[in-house]
């Protein structure tokens, strides 16, 4: 699928340490000629960690799509109403967004976002990065696969020795998994081994 000229979110969660793998993506959806939207959490526009500071996040989110990222659940709502999006990709999508996702909170402007788009029947595509995906998650993940119009970039465990809980997307497949979405289907295969 051509995604020239689709409108699409990104909306950033706070797993900083792999917002270098986002913010590529973000640059090779603009490349494909997409119209991108970033969306940031609180946690992810408030919290300066070891992975950077948000400021310049901020900064590097306007730069690579020439528009102000959306910062607040006031202006994340228009989304829905306004039939603003084509699509929404959550990435990272932490654990806490994926758990608020399952049980229907709607408290920050990623969550407003995703619901503006489940109620237009839109897709809203989940890259997952939580520690607990194998542990407490994992009835959310089950919960969100099966519904309609949610879509996840295939993912795998980053460290089952260290982490045997732990999973993450391979952010690499992004692209091709909102192309699958934006068809209604979801890429295949979706847990994969680690890269």
């Amino acid at each position: 699928m051509n995604l020239s000229g689709k409108n699409i979110g990104v909306a950033l969660t706070g797993s900083f340490c792999t917002f270098d793998k986002v913010f590529s993506q973000i640059e090779r959806l603009v490349k494909e000629k997409a119209n991108v939207y970033t969306i940031f959490s609180e946690k992810s526009q408030g919290t300066d960690t070891r992975f950077g500071k948000t400021t310049d996040f901020l900064r590097q989110a306007k730069d690579i799509t020439g528009k102000d990222p959306i910062t607040t659940i006031v202006e994340a709502e228009p989304l829905g109403p306004n039939n603003i999006l084509d699509a929404v990709v959550v990435a990272p999508c932490t654990g806490n967004t994926l758990a608020k996702m399952a049980n229907a909170i709607t408290d920050s402007p990623v969550l407003m976002a995703t619901k503006g788009l489940l109620r237009n029947n839109k897709p809203v595509i989940l890259a997952i990065s939580t520690n607990d995906a194998l542990s407490n998650n994992l009835k959310n993940i089950g919960l969100l696969i099966n519904l309609k119009n949610i879509y996840f970039v295939p993912f795998g465990q980053d460290n089952y020795k260290g982490k045997p809980h732990s999973m993450v997307a391979h952010f690499d497949l992004i692209q091709p998994t909102l192309e699958y979405a934006l068809d209604g289907r979801q890429l295949q295969p979706l847990i994969m081994a680690p890269k």
